[in-house]
């Protein structure tokens, strides 16, 4: 008998959470599990993912924090579609999804919890902690993410983890010197990449500042910085002041990661508080070294001088070091590359993270 599932989350922006739903949702067996979607505020890119795959997709247009026509509304699609189990991703959605969701009769809840939310505020954990009590089951995917929520009162008995994935790497259509000519960058440039929303977690000016100690020993090193968000203008202007726009480019949100990944000779990702964020394990994926700050969710992808490198928060000179080493060593930055991708393919596929989903959905509902 097919079941029929309703997933709820903020938006379909190109973010982490939202990455992880569109393949769990395109993954799961259709003979078993009728897949909705429920976007609370907006659709977004990867809305078209999921209608490509057939999964039918509702945007809410959620204006206000509290909207209680956003309620309504997510109450109607509920009492229409009479699911058996509704899933909830992030904080917005989990509060008005899993309330919605009793308020509809719906036996069977389950809440994700993606991140060290840093920024929730106590009264947000107390709505979290009244809320986990009708819910059956709580995923973190990364046990500092769980060890997180235990320490604000969410109930340990009720965490599962399951570790985000990503699928194989997608091989670039341009050569190397093509998308260097693409990005007026000269055929010589070794290529640094940092990827992800601009916003203070992310510490961005933190990478600026190693970028100029490794252009000292590598003048031909380049660093793009690829992502959008509410930093991006005090971060230009603070490059201008530090550096020259023609070694540090900032290239906007873009579709086509995939065409740029493959071709960087190192991934930098200075965030001081994370869950398990996809931009490392596409970059293992695609074989790239990955130098990261040394907090919980990173040490659960990386292993340092083996699959990567993990140095302090706010270590620059750490990161020029590991980024020397990586530019100065060709056999040392394959090997770290191919141990990275083993790593990714024997423990962050798609179809362990999708059987493991699956499992619970049949635990909870048969």
């Amino acid at each position: 008998m097919t079941r029929q599932i309703l997933h709820i989350i903020p938006t379909l922006d190109r973010a982490g959470a939202e990455k992880q739903l569109v393949l769990l949702a395109s993954g799961l067996p259709r003979d078993l599990f009728d897949i909705h979607v429920c976007a609370m505020t907006r659709g977004g890119p990867l809305e078209k993912d999921l209608l490509e795959a057939g999964i039918p997709t509702t945007v809410l247009g959620k204006r206000w924090k509290a909207d209680p026509v956003t309620f309504w509304r997510l109450r109607k699609i509920i009492r229409d579609l009479q699911p058996d189990l509704v899933q909830t991703w992030l904080f917005a959605a989990g509060s008005y999804g899993r309330l919605a969701a009793r308020s509809c009769g719906v036996r069977h809840l389950i809440h994700t919890e993606r991140c060290v939310d840093r920024w929730k505020s106590d009264w947000q954990w107390m709505v979290d902690r009244q809320l986990a009590r009708s819910t059956d089951r709580l995923i973190a995917n990364a046990r500092g993410v769980r060890d997180y929520c235990v320490q604000h009162g969410l109930p340990a008995n009720k965490i599962d983890l399951i570790p985000n994935a990503v699928p194989k790497a997608r091989p670039s259509d341009q050569d190397r010197e093509a998308l260097l000519d693409t990005l007026d960058i000269p055929h010589d440039a070794r290529l640094i990449g940092a990827i992800g929303r601009l916003w203070p977690q992310k510490r961005i000016k933190d990478l600026i500042w190693a970028y100029e100690l490794v252009v000292l020993l590598h003048p031909n090193a380049r660093l793009l910085i690829i992502g959008d968000g509410p930093e991006r203008a005090g971060l230009e202007r603070y490059t201008r002041l530090v550096s020259s726009t023609e070694h540090v480019r900032f290239l906007g949100e873009r579709s086509d990661v995939w065409r740029i990944l493959p071709h960087l000779d190192v991934l930098w990702q200075g965030s001081d508080y994370e869950g398990m964020p996809n931009a490392v394990l596409e970059a293992m994926a695609a074989g790239v070294p990955v130098v990261a700050t040394d907090i919980p969710g990173h040490r659960e992808m990386i292993v340092s001088g083996e699959t990567g490198y993990l140095v302090p928060i706010a270590g620059r000179a750490d990161y020029g070091r590991a980024t020397d080493r990586i530019l100065s060593d060709p056999d040392h930055a394959r090997q770290l590359g191919k141990q990275g991708q083993r790593s990714v393919e024997q423990e962050f596929t798609v179809g362990r993270m999708v059987d493991r989903y699956g499992q619970l959905y049949r635990k909870l509902l048969d």
